[in-house]
């Protein structure tokens, strides 16, 4: 049986505030970032409010609306922990698998609306054109994100991360 790894906690919080200012440079709440990038960085991919408040040093409210966020955006779900009152917030399973796969289901209201909009502005106008060929792009993107995740789940199928070891965020 492998023996686990000591974590070196100074490393890991490194980690957690470039990722999440990696994340927040891409949009994402500051906040919201930074409990995600927690909870990534956690060997079970779950912690209380507590945990989180504690380990990134900020207020329990500031969980509260950062995990409300992450929620939102289907990014964590909150379970209760057996037996107690306390909430546990818990990354979702292929997080990045689910994530993309509903940009998809974006893109395709995005494409529809373009198409509208081409339509209602004239083909022939140059706002026309430009949105219909965003419209373009957005379909394109579809087809390609598709044939991504296709093969991401092929790939997936080949990792070798060892023993006990899960690829749950990816």
């Amino acid at each position: 049986m492998a023996v686990p790894a000591v974590r070196n906690e100074e490393a890991v919080s490194r980690f957690v505030e470039r990722f999440a200012a990696q994340l927040t440079e891409a949009g994402m709440q500051r906040m919201a970032a930074r409990v995600f990038a927690q909870l990534l960085a956690s060997d079970e991919g779950a912690m209380t409010s507590a945990e989180l408040s504690e380990a990134l040093q900020i207020s329990p409210a500031a969980v509260s609306g950062a995990v409300s966020y992450l929620t939102q955006v289907n990014m964590v779900s909150r379970e209760r922990e057996p037996g107690s009152r306390r909430d546990r917030y818990v990354l979702h399973n292929e997080l990045w698998y689910e994530t993309f796969t509903r940009r998809d289901q974006v893109l395709t209201l995005w494409e529809k609306t373009l198409r509208e909009g081409a339509t209602s502005l004239g083909s022939d106008s140059p706002a026309g054109t430009r949105i219909a060929e965003t419209a373009a792009f957005f379909e394109f993107m579809q087809g390609e994100l598709l044939g991504l995740m296709e093969r991401w789940r092929v790939h997936k199928a080949t990792l070798d991360l060892g023993p006990g070891r899960r690829l749950d965020a990816g």
